[in-house]
């Protein structure tokens, strides 16, 4: 019986471990992805005056997990993956939408 409850854990900190090298890869992808979410999302609110529900759509096959925010007192929308990566974009009336500067670690390319 307690070899069965050490191989169970076992399992699910390998499980675990597993999942966070898979999330881990998929970060640069996730950076670039939020990143266009926020700019397509913030033009689509602000200049084309849409619902940011209505927005989704404009958005490609794959784009499912991103999550968007606006706030309209500052008019900046921002384009998340829960606990991975997170962009904002910030409607400018001269320049239009711009993305924030990445304020994150930048990627080593091997």
């Amino acid at each position: 019986m307690k070899a069965r409850r050490i191989a169970i854990g076992i399992g699910v900190l390998a499980l675990l471990a597993a999942a966070f090298l898979y999330a881990r890869s998929l970060t640069p992808q996730l950076e670039l992805g939020t990143g266009y979410a926020a700019r397509v999302a913030c033009a689509c609110r602000y200049i084309g005056d849409r619902s940011l529900a209505s927005c989704r759509t404009d958005f490609e096959p794959g784009m499912e997990p991103i999550r968007l925010s606006d706030d309209p007192a500052t008019k900046t929308v921002t384009a998340s993956v829960p606990l991975i990566a997170s962009r904002s974009a910030r409607y400018d009336p001269v320049l239009g939408c711009q993305p924030e500067p990445f304020k994150g670690v930048p990627l080593k390319v091997r």
